[in-house]
């Protein structure tokens, strides 16, 4: 089957900017994510506070990795792989230990992103958009 890379570029790039939206929220706007999302009491989601911001800095490592691997043109496979499988055990232990829905948010696109990387030829390069 022949795949056109700009798919799979752009998807990469959806990805990334997943996850560049959750690393916000978790960052700067920890406690009323933990209120509203997850319905923890006020005082125990500032209490929590620090841990949400702290995977919101691990977010944007993840995005900052996907983003670099949709514009690189000399290791992208290997890049690609590497930050989607992340992202695709991060999903599942989310959904394991936090909420189900973060499988659709997180695993299933990746997981998709993974597939289509894996159908691309190694040594294909991908113009930047």
């Amino acid at each position: 089957m022949k795949l056109n890379p700009k798919i799979t570029q752009i998807l990469v790039v959806i990805i990334g900017i997943i996850h560049v939206s959750l690393a916000f929220v978790e960052i700067f706007f920890a406690a009323f994510f933990l209120q509203t999302r997850f319905c923890f009491p006020a005082e125990i989601a500032i209490q929590a506070e620090p841990i949400v911001k702290n995977a919101g800095i691990y977010n944007s490592f993840i995005a900052a990795g996907l983003l670099w691997s949709a514009f690189d043109t000399t290791n992208q496979k290997p890049l690609r792989i590497f930050f989607l499988v992340c992202v695709i055990v991060a999903g599942i232990f989310g959904a394991i230990t936090l909420k189900p829905t973060t499988l659709i948010i997180q695993t299933v696109p990746a997981l998709i992103a993974l597939v289509l990387v894996w159908q691309t030829k190694p040594d294909s390069t991908e113009p930047a958009l």
